[in-house]
């Protein structure tokens, strides 16, 4: 079973920079989710103090890659093979939560879900899906 400081470092040692530089933080991570957090900075906010999409979708994807760890019981690299998110409000406030859950894993594919929050507002912003090629 992989834990906390374990995909902490996995995700040091395996995202590209750009990834790391939303200054992502695994908070939690089980057989079948994952728990990463950003903080809201100048960096990923655009007009208005709003998180830009991009870094949401980045956020989702890294989450659910997390998820598949927990799931798998270890850090293996899979591949995205589709990604879907879904904007619901904006993103402002403190922080940004991403809960990422496997819903169906095989032996090649695995498919997962995110839902997105803003903190300390505890409201939804966004949900993801998508599946992930297990190599």
């Amino acid at each position: 079973m992989i834990d906390i400081k374990a995909a902490n470092a996995a995700l040091e040692d395996n995202f590209a920079s750009w990834v790391k530089a939303l200054r992502p933080k695994v908070t939690e991570i089980g057989p079948d989710a994952a728990v990463l957090e950003i903080p809201i900075t100048e960096d990923i906010a655009r007009v208005g103090g709003i998180v830009s999409g991009q870094a949401l979708s980045a956020l989702a994807d890294t989450a659910m890659v997390f998820a598949c760890a927990g799931h798998l019981g270890e850090f293996t690299p899979v591949a995205t093979t589709n990604l879907e998110t879904r904007f619901l409000r904006p993103g402002t406030g403190d922080t940004i939560r991403c809960t990422a859950r496997v819903i169906r894993g095989g032996k090649a594919l695995i498919f997962a879900e995110a839902t997105l929050t803003a903190l300390p507002a505890d409201k939804p912003v966004a949900q993801a899906s998508a599946t992930f090629f297990k190599p």
